[in-house]
Parts: C-alpha cells; structure tokens; sequence
C-alpha cells in the first residue's frame, strides 16, 4: 500500500495538527458529497431506465430480467473483489472503528458504489444512505492509508467520513454528526465533532448545491404547515406503540432471512442476490405501477394521495421485499425503507384517525387533508426509523431537517421515543451488533481485549529520569557521553526544553556534518524538534508512532518540558506487566487522593519542586530554602497541602475544611511572588500523606521534593517515619529532607562525602543553599576507619577544590578518624560549631547502613543543628 514519505525533520507538522485535521475534514466532506451525489444520480438514471423500458415492452418480461441480471452482476463484483461491501455497510463500519480486522478502502467505495446502482436500480426495495455512509469512511480511511497518523486519530477520521455520507445522503448534516456520535463513537470530545461537524456540513453543502433535496420530497410536504393539537397525541402514542411492535417485528425477520438464505437457500451470493431480484421484479408485475419507483412511492403515500388500501398493501409488500433483498445479503440500506414504512404506517394512523372523527364524533382540529396527512407521515417516519437504528435522537433530526418545521417535533419525539422504548424492550441492543454478532464478530471481545492496553498513558510507560545532553556539547563530548552510557541516543535539552534528540546514527553519519572549520556541536547533527507524545497520549499512539517513523525512543513532553523517555523496552516490560501482574497485597488499600484545591501559575519554569506543608511555624523556612533553590534551577514551586480522612471513607466523598490549609498555601504564595516565582498551589484529600505526595510527583512531574523530618522517629522497623520513609523508597524525583534547629542558621556548613553519586547532589545544591547565609563557610569531611597517607584521600581534595571554583567562600577539607561515622560526625560538627550537616545518600544503601547504625537519624538526634538529607533521582 501506498503512502507518504515524511521527512525526518517535518515529521513534528503532520503529529496533532489541528490544521491538518481542518483540512482533512474538508477533503472528506467533499468527496463523501461527490460519492452521495454520483450513488444517487446513478441510482435515478439506471431506476429511470429500467422504469422507463418496462413501459417500452412487457414488463412481465422487462422487470424481473433486469432484476435478476442487476442482482447476478452486484454479488458477483462483490464476492470477486469486495465482500466487505455487502449489506448495509454500517456494521463494517461500526467494526473497524471497534479496531476489528476489517477491510475498509477506495476498493471497497467503489465496489459498494458500483453494486447499489446495480442492485438498486434494479428494483430491489433498499436504500443508498446506509451505503453512502460506509463509502464516506471507506474514503476517509483511504486517506488515513495515504497520510498515515495515529490509530485513535484515524478513528476519527473514519468517524467524520461516515457522518458525511450520512449527511450528503439525506441532506441533514446534524443528524449525521448526532448518528455518529450516538450509533458508533459515543465520544463528544472536541476533535471528533470538530472533524466530524465540518465534514458533515460539507458533504451536505456539496450534495445539495449538486444533487437536489435528499429525499426528494414533494415540495406540498415541505412547504405546508404542519397541523398538531392535543387530541392527537392519543393517536400518536398510538403510532409509537406499533412502530415499536412492527420494528421490533422487522429487525427479527431480518435474522430469520439471513438464517433461511445461509441454512436453506445454500448458493452462492451472485444467484442469492439476482434471486432477490426476480422475485422482486416478478411482484412488481402485480402491482400498480406507483410501486416501481421507491421515490414516487413514498410521495404518494406521504402527501395522503394514496388510499388506505393502497397504503395498507405497500406496507405490507415493502416490508417483505426489503427482508427478501437484505436477507440475501444484496448492497444496500435500511434507512430508506425504515422511512417508507414508518410513513406507510404513520398514514394508516392517519386515516384511523379520520375515522374515529367519522364514527365518534372525536375532534382532530382540522379535515384530513395534505397537511394532517403529511404530519402523521412524517411522525411514522421518525418512529420506524427509530425502531429499526435505534437512534431515536438521530431520527427526530432527520425528518426535521428534511422538513425545517419546528411544528413536527413534537409528534416526534412522541412517536420515535416510544417506538425505540417498545423496541429496545422487545429485543435489547443495537442491530448491528447483533447483525455483526450473526457473522461472527462480537465487539464485546475487542473491547475487552483492548481494555486493560487502552488504559495505558504515556505517562505510566515512560522512564520520568532522562539523560540529556546540551545542543552546545562537542561531537567529541557527545561521543565520550556515549561511550560511558549504554544508551544508543539521548534528548538534547536547553534551559529545560527539548530542542532535538541525538543517535549513534547520526553521529556516524558524514552527511549530517557542516564542512565549515569551526566545532561541529550537537546542533549540527541533532534531529530538531522530534516526534513527542504527552503523559496523557494513550499507547495506541506511542505504539503507532514508534512503528510509523521506526522510532527506538520517544521523548515524552509536557509543553516543551521533557518530562520522561519511552523506549520499546519499556513497552515490553508493561506487557509483561499486564501478563503476568504483581500479586496486590491483602487487606484495605488507599483509595486514591481527591483534588479539591488548586492554583495555577503560568509554566515558564525549566522544572518543577514540590514542598508540602503542614505546620506554620516550619513552612516559612522550608519556604525559604525552597525558593533559594528554585531561583537558582529556575524552577516552579508546588506547594502542598494534604488533609487526612479515616479509611473507612472515601478521600472524594468527605467533607472536610480547608480554611487552615488554604491560609497557609497563600502565605506560601506571598513569599513566592516577592522573589518572582511562579507558584501553583493544590489541597489534597487522602487516607495515606505520603500516597498523595507520590501522586502529585507523577501527575505534576515534579524534579525534586523538599519535605520537612523530624529527624527521629518510634515507629518500628521505620528508619526515618512511615511517611518518609515511603517517600524515600518510592518517589522517583530528587528529594531533600530538611530538620530544621529550632533557631536555624546558614553560615557553617559540613559535608561528609563517601564518593557516591548523591554526596554528588548534594553538592549540586549547595551553591543555592549558601547564599542563605552571611558569611558562609564549607568543610568537606571523609571518615576513615584508620589513619591513611595523604595520599588516599585523593577524593576529599578533588571535591574541595571543585567547590572552591563553583563558591564564593571558604572551602576546608576535613579528614576524620573513627569506627563510628555518626560519632565521627557529630563530634566534628560541634567541635566546629557546624549549623547545617548535609547528607548525601540512596535509597538502598542508607537504609541497608541501619543495621550498623542509623546514620542520619543518629546525627540528626545528636546534633544541635539543621540536618538536610539529600537523595538523588531515580533513574531507569
């Protein structure tokens, strides 16, 4: 198959562009308009012809021939080229939107366009709407083939192609929007009625400035007011209640015709279908001659003209035809008999009526005449059509916008409601899920199968830690970064925005290099602005645009944040994930927390820092050293606050009082906006504190956490309490816990290094830190077991001396001695006089130190100073 070739560097214009899906939707209107308009001139001109010959020559002779051999031709094309063109269309639409393995192309358009003028034209009682709306989507998915985009973008499109032809066929551009809308997406997100508005106007525009009205009513219908009071709703009710009977009648000779072609009538379709078609032609012959033009029908039985016998039998006659042709599994729809039966019906109603007022005396406000006639018609007609598609809505509409008479709603909805609600008693459930049901293919199954993948967001298979590189790096540097990484390409950021993303590839690609003398940089040869998705894009559209551009990773963006990476690996692991499940544990689980307060700034930060808080007289230092950071990160601060509820009560049914929490956020607030920091504020209510600080992690994409610590806790088998101690093992961000002295100060700062990677954090936000103080001054400290030469402490002089570059202050190396690195530490920062001990450890590793000792629980009970313990980001 054919499609379009889209440079590596223009990719990001055909991702999610609104102008793009503009566009689109206007080339589906027009061309579901074209198609509507040749289906129905061809229909006219081959139905004329064969109208007009039977007057020529015998038509006991003439009609069945041209039925028989219009019905051979129309199976034949379809079993050779197309059997997805059989029928309807509407349940292989309704399938492929359900993403069930379905042809649906141009080949399919054009096959199904061929076969209903074929079939059509020839005399058997379908209709071409149903079709047309199955060769909008067969063209709209055509054009999804050429321009290939997300599966849940070519849903749409497939949807907007479908309402078109809907809307061109009848002229009735909100009835096709609201049949889509209620028959297959159920979805009124903005982009599908967006998409399928547009189309569906111009699919109209276009069927009516070249096809004329789309029923072709007698202008008498249209023109004349409709007649209504209130001693005819009894009679409407009437008509509702055996539409509902008579279509719940229809719906089941459906089946029991399919069933009888299938089991008894065992041929191939070409003879099952021209069969069809000479007993239609052959029942013709017996008939008045009204009968063999469907439109001339139906006018003449909605203007009243007919009597009621006449009416009466070609109830009766259309009813048995159109099981006879749909049965047979011939190319055409229901809707176009569903409304000459309900205006059958409807005129019956009327002439019963008439009577009452003959026999009984009861009023009806007006004689029985074209208007009256005309008004029960057109009510028999939404009511049928009602019973059939189960589309009541989509049936009020129809008949309204063909008749523009605000008069006929009413009567209306009286008769369509109660039709679809004696309907949908009888036999439950759409048609055509029972009709795709009948071959085989229960939706029920897809969707299931589909439901624990089609939860997945981005957000829950990225990797949130990314290792970025700079645009201005060095090929040289970018290739030493490769070499030390086991990655095979990185996201190039700036300033905390995604520029580009570099591969291996590209470095080892000479084409990609400038020729001129100067370095050639990231810059150079990086992809700019890459393929992304959001956190919220679900895995239908990672999946399709991994596979569509042959992508290995996804850069996954809020804005142009990066906020996480995707690679296939991590698409392997969830469907592990989702295969074979972690076992949950036993007993009550916290429920999930429940926003009930925000504020939000704009996001112009580079990253993001959340403090939560809770107790007044600490919130103004952790504040503090909060903003310290995010002016020098440039980052946005979250602030926090969580109110607990017993778990004997849902978090989002609970009353509770947020005065104490909202005055402290907004003096939070205060201090934020005097050093110029975009603050965004929330309230949470929750059964776990440290359940909802994990979720405002994912959900904000916070990059580090700063949380007030006792410094001591009770609990058993706790190292630091339940809350942060869960924070620490689980939050994927940075986090610093701060216990703060009871009259803080920051100009002595101690250190104690180990040489691993979150001293090496730590260190990284001291510079911030610092400034907090007047005179400041660092000490660099290294506990040894024993005395070692000078020269074994190689890693204590590198990191002093590294400071001393990066700090406008004094920077002390401190060698120290001792079994007990607590002890040690603690006896150094009094010695000193230290005010702030600044730890650097890991999840892991601190935790497993326990065993010997609890270091930073020991040096923050036994120092009289603040303690700031400092754990890096979790990555992969």
């Amino acid at each position: 198959m054919w499609h379009l070739s889209i440079p590596r560097r223009y990719r990001h214009l055909l991702i999610g562009s609104k102008r793009l899906a503009i566009v689109e939707a206007c080339v589906i209107g027009v061309v579901s308009g074209l198609a509507a308009v040749l289906l129905k001139q061809g229909i006219g001109w081959f139905g004329g012809w064969r109208v007009q010959l039977s007057h020529q020559y015998p038509a006991w002779l003439v009609l069945p021939l041209i039925g028989l051999v219009g019905g051979v031709l129309a199976g034949a094309l379809i079993e050779r080229l197309a059997p997805e063109a059989a029928g309807s269309g509407i349940p292989q639409v309704k399938a492929a939107l359900a993403n069930v393995p379905m042809a649906l192309n141009l080949r399919v358009a054009l096959v199904k366009m061929v076969s209903v003028v074929l079939v059509i034209g020839a005399g058997l009682n379908l209709g071409r709407q149903g079709p047309t709306v199955q060769v909008g989507a067969a063209l709209a998915s055509q054009l999804s083939q050429w321009f290939p985009t997300s599966p849940e973008y070519r849903r749409q499109l497939i949807a907007a192609g479908a309402a078109a032809g809907l809307a061109a066929g009848f002229n009735a551009p909100i009835a096709g929007v609201l049949f889509v809308v209620e028959e297959f997406l159920q979805d009124f997100s903005g982009l599908t009625l967006g998409t399928a508005i547009l189309a569906s106007f111009i699919g109209a525009v276009v069927s009516r400035l070249l096809g004329g009205q789309g029923l072709s009513l007698n202008p008498a219908i249209t023109e004349s007011s409709v007649n209504f009071s209130l001693q005819d709703v009894p009679f409407f009710l009437i008509l509702g209640l055996l539409a509902g009977l008579l279509g719940a009648l229809f719906s089941h000779g459906i089946f029991v015709s399919l069933a009888f072609h299938r089991r008894v009538l065992r041929l191939r379709l070409p003879w099952k279908v021209g069969l069809a078609g000479l007993i239609s032609g052959s029942v013709m012959v017996l008939l008045p001659e009204a009968f063999r033009d469907n439109t001339g029908l139906q006018e003449f039985v909605t203007t009243g003209e007919a009597t009621w016998a006449i009416t009466l039998l070609a109830f009766g006659v259309k009813f048995l035809l159109t099981l006879l042709a749909y049965g047979a599994g011939a190319p055409g729809g229901l809707f176009a008999p569903s409304l000459l039966l309900g205006a059958s019906l409807g005129s019956l109603i009327g002439y019963f009526a008439q009577t009452m007022e003959t026999w009984i005396g009861i009023p009806l406000g007006v004689p029985m005449g074209i208007s009256t006639a005309s008004t029960y018609a057109l009510a028999g007609m939404g009511a049928f059509f009602s019973a059939i598609t189960r589309g009541p809505i989509t049936a009020i509409v129809i008949v309204f916008e063909i008749t523009t008479d605000f008069n006929l709603v009413l009567p209306l909805m009286i008769g369509s409601v109660i039709a679809y609600l004696i309907t949908d008693r009888i036999a439950s459930g759409s048609i055509y899920n029972r009709l795709l049901a009948w071959n085989g293919i229960h939706l029920e199954k897809y969707t299931t199968a589909a439901g624990a993948w089609s939860s997945l967001t981005a957000a829950d298979l990225m990797q949130p830690r990314v290792e970025t590189l700079a645009s201005s790096m060095t090929l040289t540097e970018a290739m030493q970064a490769f070499s030390r990484s086991h990655h095979r390409g990185f996201p190039v950021v700036d300033e905390g925005r995604l520029v580009g993303i570099v591969t291996q590839t590209d470095l080892a690609d000479p084409s990609r290099r400038p020729t001129t003398d100067e370095p050639i940089t990231l810059a150079d040869i990086m992809t700019p602005q890459p393929v992304t998705v959001s956190p919220t894009d679900p895995l239908p559209q990672v999946l399709y645009l991994l596979n569509r551009f042959n992508l290995s990773r996804l850069p996954v963006t809020e804005g142009h944040k990066l906020v996480g990476i995707i690679t296939r690996a991590d698409i392997i692991r969830a469907e592990a994930d989702q295969v074979s499940p972690e076992t949950k544990a036993f007993g009550p689980q916290s429920e999930p927390s429940y926003l009930v307060y925000q504020t939000r700034s704009p996001a112009t930060g580079k990253g993001r820092l959340l403090v939560p808080l809770s107790n007044p007289e600490t919130a103004p230092l952790l504040v503090t050293l909060a903003a310290a950071i995010a002016r020098d990160r440039d980052y946005e601060l979250e602030y926090l606050c969580v109110i607990v509820v017993p778990r004997g009560t849902a978090p989002s049914e609970t009353q509770v009082r947020t005065t104490h929490s909202r005055r402290l956020l907004r003096q939070a607030e205060q201090m934020g906006r005097h050093w110029q920091i975009p603050i965004h504020t929330q309230i949470r209510v929750a059964h776990d504190p440290a359940h909802a600080m994990l979720e405002t992690i994912k959900d904000r994409h916070i990059d580090l956490m700063l949380m007030g610590w006792k410094g001591s806790t009770t609990t058993p088998g706790r190292i630091f309490g339940s809350i942060v101690d869960t924070i620490v093992r689980q939050a994927a961000c940075e986090v610093m816990l701060v216990k703060l002295h009871e009259q803080p100060s920051f100009n002595h700062w101690l250190i104690p290094i180990a040489g691993g990677p979150n001293a090496a954090a730590a260190m990284r936000l001291l510079p911030a830190l610092i400034r907090l103080g007047r005179s400041p001054d660092v000490r660099i400290c290294q506990v040894f077991e024993e005395k070692l030469p000078h020269l074994a402490q190689d890693l204590l002089q590198d990191t002093v001396a590294d400071l001393a570059e990066r700090l406008n202050c004094p920077v002390l190396a401190r060698p120290i001695w001792g079994h007990s690195v607590p002890e040690a530490i603690t006896q150094l920062a009094q010695r000193e006089q230290c005010d702030v001990i600044m730890l650097g450890a890991s999840r892991e590793g601190l935790l497993q130190q326990v065993i010997k000792g609890n270091i930073p629980e020991s040096i923050a009970r036994d120092s009289n100073c603040t303690v700031i313990l400092v754990r890096g980001a979790i990555t992969g």
